[in-house]
């Protein structure tokens, strides 16, 4: 597979009205296996780093990500001026990378390739049901623990938070976290972190949302993206709503007092 071909690829999965090149550097890299120059539109794959083209194609597809949020950016700042870069890989940048992947696989441009190890296949599936979901059982266990123990210390006249500290020795961060955890009837095949992610949602129906879209196998960063897309959503709407209020109430006194000055001036 040649550099051109890439591209053709990648445009594709999603296209770009930016241009940008592919290239293909020939050499091996113990430090990465590509890169983007956001100021050239450059997607740099060190390609002696790869055994297939499906590894090609995944690394490809990682730097054309940072490429689309390069574009976006410089479309939000206009041609008058070029964008300021910060840290690369946020949980923006992985939802969109992911979002990418899954559209790949969907064209047959990419796969995971699963199907084809037999035998990891089979360790996924050990590590699912024995680690995850079991550690994700045990971890509720624990938490209705925690509730029984923030009873029993209230009972003895003992504070919570110091046998939390110097009993348990537990970081009361964990401890609120488990307890939460325990009180949110959350499938524990999704494991812990998952759950813990989960159950730091507010609202039940997001909550619930974000449960469905970790079973569908969406990853981490992409639900957890798509949170915080929600919230920022709702805190502008609700913002917006606050300050048509505020407009309808000044333009209200405003009318009244413009009545007032009509009068006064037909009275002269």
């Amino acid at each position: 597979m040649n550099q051109d071909q890439i591209k053709e690829l990648l445009l594709q999965i999603e296209d770009s009205q930016l241009e940008f090149t592919v290239t293909m550097t020939g050499k091996e890299s113990k430090k990465v296996n590509g890169l983007y120059k956001p100021d050239t539109c450059e997607i740099l794959l060190h390609n002696k780093n790869f055994s297939n083209d499906n590894q090609l194609i995944y690394t490809a597809i990682h730097e054309y990500t940072h490429h689309l949020l390069n574009e976006e950016q410089i479309a939000r700042c206009g041609t008058g001026s070029r964008p300021r870069y910060t840290r690369a890989h946020t949980n923006m940048f992985w939802a969109r990378f992911h979002g990418l992947l899954t559209a790949a696989e969907q064209k047959g441009i990419y796969k995971i390739g699963l199907e084809n190890a037999p035998e990891l296949a089979a360790l996924t599936e050990t590590i699912r049901k024995k680690y995850l979901e079991q550690n994700g059982i045990l971890m509720q266990e624990f938490g209705q623990m925690l509730i029984k123990a923030h009873e029993l210390c209230q009972d003895a006249g003992i504070r919570y938070e110091d046998y939390i500290d110097r009993v348990l020795c537990l970081p009361r961060t964990a401890a609120a976290s488990i307890t939460k955890v325990s009180t949110a009837h959350l499938d524990p095949s999704m494991g812990y972190e998952n759950m813990k992610m989960v159950a730091s949602i507010g609202n039940e129906d997001k909550r619930k949302q974000a449960e469905q879209e970790i079973m569908a196998g969406q990853s981490p960063d992409s639900v957890r993206f798509m949170m915080k897309k929600k919230a920022a959503e709702t805190d502008e709407k609700t913002r917006l709503e606050k300050e048509k209020k505020r407009l309808e109430k000044t333009i209200s006194q405003l009318s009244a007092r413009l009545e007032q000055v009509e009068e006064s001036l037909a009275n002269l």
